[in-house]
């Protein structure tokens, strides 16, 4: 039985756009630390459909993107699942990375296509609070026409790696840091972190308004097709049992359209969903979304889809939850021309939600939600990317 209203296809707006009035919108961005700094706004809809608001402080420029699940948690599938995002704008990073340096080295990369699996684990008990969430290391097989010998290659393709802003959250732990709101007041985090800033509130401005486009940013293509995967699930509402040991994989394949846009197909192919294409773009006049916005919604959907679930597995009361999350990463070693490793500081979200539950219960609330959320653990987590190349 699908949870909610199909908000996302019911409500007429396009689902994916750039705002034309972000200023109007009363979401502030935050100061810039590195380099770069991102902050989004998630907000619930329905189900486990849910609308951001990504807003770049190096360019200005905001992005509406929208996310559901598909069946395996009762969901519509009327939008990519977060894990997509965060898939999807690392590969996009490592292609503005991996294109950078070759230019900057002088080295020709012909017919370039990236492939990579992303992997996550769910294990343990919600009732009991053992449940965890955890990241694995990731998979990049890049294949490639290319002059370069097989050292020149390697080394180029390992430092555009390092080189990705995204290098700050995976490599070493940072745990993330939070503030929680419930019904409009400040109250303690519980084993969550806290986070030693004031509360950034919900924004109380104009509706963002969606700038003319022809391009389809993102755009649904079917199922993805069946791939065997240790511990992988396909049910429906296998995401909501109690009791889980299960991995999940979603993947993404990109190339380089002749207009310069990225296109990446994103496959999931555990739990088993749809494919999705999404196109990427970078820079103030960017025509699609840039790497580090993907990143930045894919965490801040992931851990807003953990409140959602816990609300439906324990039947709390929770008609409305949001959140403001701050990521601040590094300009990219070689297409920032920073020449160094991608650096980051711990991801900040500042929870607001509206329930009738005790402090104690929002507080729980939160503490399952971060356990639980696959992209914070992946912060938390020392990961590497493992590189595979194929000469085509």
């Amino acid at each position: 039985m699908q949870m909610g209203e199909n908000i996302i296809a019911a409500s007429g707006q396009p689902p994916f756009f750039k705002v034309l009035n972000p200023a109007a919108v009363g979401l502030p961005a935050p100061g810039i630390r590195r380099g770069d700094a991102v902050r989004a706004m998630v907000r619930s809809l329905s189900g486990f459909q849910k609308e951001a608001l990504v807003l770049s402080a190096r360019t200005g420029t905001m992005w509406r993107l929208v996310s559901d699940e598909g069946a395996y948690l009762n969901g519509h599938d009327a939008a990519p699942c977060p894990l997509a995002f965060l898939t999807v704008g690392m590969i996009s990073s490592y292609m503005n990375e991996i294109t950078a340096l070759a230019d900057r080295e002088g080295v020709r990369l012909r017919n370039l296509r990236l492939i990579q699996n992303n992997f996550y684990t769910m294990q343990g008990s919600m009732r009991q609070r053992t449940m965890t969430g955890g990241a694995l290391p990731v998979e990049l097989e890049v294949q490639v026409e290319t002059d370069a010998d097989d050292a020149k290659l390697s080394g180029l393709l390992s430092n555009a790696i390092h080189a990705s802003p995204l290098n700050g959250l995976m490599r070493g732990r940072l745990p993330s840091l939070f503030t929680l709101s419930k019904n409009g007041q400040q109250i303690h985090t519980g084993e969550a972190q806290a986070l030693d800033a004031p509360v950034v509130g919900l924004p109380d401005g104009a509706q963002p308004e969606a700038d003319e486009t022809d391009l389809t940013l993102i755009a649904r293509e079917g199922m993805s097709p069946g791939k065997s995967v240790a511990k992988g699930t396909a049910g429906a509402a296998s995401s909501l049992t109690d009791h889980q040991d299960r991995t999940l994989n979603p993947a993404a394949i990109c190339t380089l359209r002749k207009d310069g846009l990225k296109e990446i197909e994103q496959h999931l192919y555990s739990p088993h969903g749809s494919i999705f294409r999404f196109l990427s773009d970078e820079g103030k006049d960017a025509r699609a979304p840039d790497a580090v916005s993907y990143i930045s919604a894919g965490i801040a959907f992931c851990f807003m889809t953990q409140f959602g679930r816990m609300a439906s597995m324990e039947k709390l009361d929770l008609p409305k939850y949001a959140i403001v999350q701050d990521t601040h990463f590094s300009l990219g070693g070689a297409s920032g021309g920073t020449g160094k490793a991608g650096e980051a500081d711990p991801v900040e979200t500042h929870v607001h939600l509206t329930t009738d539950e005790s402090d104690d219960i929002a507080r729980d609330m939160l503490d399952v939600s971060e356990k639980t959320c696959f992209l914070h653990a992946f912060c938390r987590t020392d990961l590497k990317t493992r590189l595979k190349v194929t000469r085509m």
